[in-house]
């Protein structure tokens, strides 16, 4: 096969992965529902920021991104920042900064809630969606509240109010070497929310597309300048190969 042939499908198959949708690197938990969030899906992504000022800023800082960079991209002026984000910021410029003092929060939780500019990244969509989504009641828990996907987790259930209270059920299963495990099984409803199921997995989607999205706020840009990027490669491949073709047309 030419030289210039395989490169061409390189290039093609570069495109490919240059304009597929990311996959969620999150590691396999009991509650492994895929998240089925839309970068592309402004008014999801506006939803979602609202979400994560109201519920999550207060604790969890995001200082990697600014609100500028956020109303330039989620389509907002800058008095829709200052009315309906900007809680605890003066300026666009500024970074998302949590409103609990650090030294505080290390003490009430034993240790300070993460800043969530990257965690999208670390963790994936998938496993933060099922994370907002695996609250149950465990009394033995100084929270009160376990979680499926992070055992032992030391955040409290913040959206028990939406979600409700849930009793995750768990079934003893032996294994070959004789051991025994504690294999999750579903959740069953203890008191309900202010939201049904439904409406509670669309508020938490919105809130992870929006962790998604702060996680690499330019891969809008990024993906149009691929796509030129691209059409120059094949625009020069073409070029190239034809000057190739001139050039050696007289050896034989």
């Amino acid at each position: 096969m030419d030289r210039f042939t395989k490169l061409a499908g390189l290039v093609v198959l570069g495109a490919c992965f240059a304009t597929s949708p990311a996959s969620a690197a999150g590691g396999k938990s009991p509650l492994a529902d895929p998240s089925g969030i839309d970068l592309d899906n402004v008014a999801s992504l506006q939803r979602g920021a609202a979400n994560y000022m109201n519920y999550c800023s207060g604790c969890h800082s995001a200082e990697y991104v600014r609100f500028s960079t956020i109303g330039k991209m989620l389509e907002l002026s800058d008095e829709q920042l200052i009315d309906n984000l900007m809680f605890n910021a003066d300026k666009t410029f500024e970074t998302i900064n949590a409103a609990m003092p650090h030294a505080d929060a290390e003490r009430w939780f034993g240790q300070a809630p993460p800043d969530l500019s990257l965690m999208a990244r670390s963790k994936g969509a998938d496993h933060i969606y099922n994370f907002l989504r695996g609250y149950y009641v465990d009394p033995d828990s100084p929270t009160g509240v376990d979680n499926v996907v992070l055992a032992g987790t030391s955040m409290p259930h913040v959206l028990w109010e939406l979600q409700g209270f849930q009793k995750a059920n768990f079934e003893q299963h032996e294994n070959e070497d004789g051991s025994v495990t504690m294999e999750f099984e579903g959740f069953e409803m203890l008191s309900a929310g202010s939201m049904d199921a439904e409406a509670y997995d669309e508020f938490v989607r919105d809130t992870t597309n929006f962790l998604a999205f702060i996680a690499e706020p330019v891969r809008q840009d990024r993906r149009k300048i691929g796509v030129w990027v691209l059409i120059f490669l094949l625009f020069f491949l073409v070029i190239a190969a034809q000057l190739k073709k001139e050039i050696w047309k007289d050896v034989k």
